[in-house]
């Protein structure tokens, strides 16, 4: 479904991303794990279009799609629900979900999945004419999440969703992401927490400084003695 060949991308002179390469299969949950400041949420910008890789392909169902715009990203079925949530505190709960939509037409199906986001949510109903900068961070999360449903994506990329929440909301996260996945949305997964992102996913990469130096089934990585001893506390 999607995947970096050898993609290298640079914020001014600082060489972020060096050669990386992946692949995520229809279907899959994919985590990436790492430090910070290892490059995890720089590939996910250069994916979505935020960031334009200097080298590299990023095929995307067949089609290239490195340096598109991330209009033309979202349009093509990529959704990215940010680090840190980038919630408009001036706006409601509800602006934003529609604002998750506005590359839609259909707006009798806009409806539906406004709804459904609400059903999912329910806490996001109950405040759905409240401004997005009075919400707890869990609300906002999810507010992040229902926004980037709204676009009706096939494949969903998170990026550091249980940042600052509590351990009850980083479990009750987890939850919605599986249940995301088993609406046969594909999932990347970036995470500080590898205990999370190897709990969820099928396949996990491991980046340290702008570059893959491990990946493997998340249950092999697990054990492996490096993944513990550097991310794991083993």
């Amino acid at each position: 479904m999607l995947a970096l060949d050898d993609v290298h991308s640079f914020y001014g002179n600082v060489h972020a991303l060096k050669g990386v390469s992946l692949d995520i299969q229809q279907g899959d949950l994919v985590s990436v794990i790492g430090a910070n400041g290892a490059g995890k949420s720089t590939t996910l910008r250069t994916i979505s279009g935020l960031l334009a890789p200097r080298s590299g392909r990023i095929v995307f169902e067949g089609k290239d799609i490195a340096g598109q715009s991330p209009g033309a990203i979202l349009r093509a079925g990529i959704a990215h629900c940010p680090e840190e949530r980038k919630i408009w505190p001036d706006m409601t709960v509800r602006e934003h979900l529609e604002v998750g939509a506005f590359t839609r037409r259909d707006s009798h199906a806009i409806a539906e999945d406004l709804e459904g986001v609400f059903q999912h949510f329910p806490r996001l109903r109950e405040r759905s004419a409240q401004l997005a900068g009075t919400l707890s961070g869990g609300e906002q999360q999810m507010l992040a999440i229902g926004r980037a449903l709204m676009s009706r994506p096939k494949l969903l990329m998170f990026d550091e969703p249980s940042l600052g929440l509590a351990p009850v909301l980083v479990e009750q996260i987890g939850h919605i992401i599986r249940e995301i996945h088993a609406r046969a949305i594909t999932v990347l997964l970036v995470e500080q927490n590898a205990f999370l992102a190897l709990s969820l996913s099928r396949r996990c990469y491991v980046m340290e400084a702008g570059r893959i130096v491990l990946s493997g089934p998340s249950e092999s990585l697990m054990e492996n003695e490096f993944v513990q001893r550097a991310y794991l506390g083993g």
